[in-house]
């Protein structure tokens, strides 16, 4: 079974990193096998949901043997195109975005800021690490040249959907938002919404009410 026979849940794609990162830990710590209970209890994910996600792909493991650790790995590996660097620009160099381009996503050495993008003539030509901000004008000429797949917008929220519509007509089909706006694109671009306001709120009615 392929991706391309049945469509899977959003919510399944966006659990699949998770697992990745989890049975890469385990490979490494040299764990063999895991069971649903085991990566259930590693995660905070139900062992049912976990099942259910597996099966979207496949026999990824036996009755009673659980799952071959190696094996996983490789298949999270491939699905992710973890073997590939994703090359990402950031538009916007503010205190956020240099703080997201000096931390330059260490959590996986597969993804990468290549590119940083600003208006303002105070920052542009500035080095944030090995990165120079370069002038938003230059914005189409970089991308391409660096093929450059998947743009974070850390702007002022009036500048988000004009800096939207210019970087999906440049062919960009990923956008990270951590502006508050809520973005239209056309269709077969994906847009991820970080509104860090939202996800503090819901941290503190949970700290109240659990």
């Amino acid at each position: 079974m392929s991706k391309e026979e049945i469509k899977i849940p959003k919510a399944t794609l966006k659990r699949l990193p998770l697992y990745y990162r989890f049975v890469d830990t385990l490979y490494n710590s040299n764990v063999d096998r895991v069971s649903s209970k085991e990566l259930s209890e590693g995660l905070q994910i139900d062992s049912a949901t976990i099942r259910r996600d597996f099966s979207y792909f496949g026999e990824l493991g036996k009755k009673g043997y659980g799952y071959n650790v190696a094996y996983l790995l490789n298949f999270f590996k491939t699905t992710l195109q973890q073997d590939m660097i994703t090359k990402v620009a950031i538009i916007g160099v503010g205190n956020l975005g240099t703080a997201l381009v000096n931390y330059n996503f260490t959590v996986s050495d597969r993804m990468k800021i290549e590119a940083a993008f600003d208006a303002d003539p105070a920052v542009i030509g500035k080095h944030i690490g090995k990165i120079e901000v370069q002038d938003i004008e230059r914005f189409e000429q970089i991308i391409e040249a660096q093929d450059i797949q998947i743009v974070i917008l850390t702007v002022p929220g009036t500048a988000a959907q004009s800096l939207a519509n210019r970087v999906t007509k440049s062919g960009i089909k990923g956008i990270l938002n951590f502006t508050p706006e809520r973005l239209t694109v056309p269709s077969g671009v994906h847009v991820h919404h970080i509104d860090l306001g939202i996800e503090l709120q819901s941290l503190i009615f949970f700290m109240k009410n659990h």
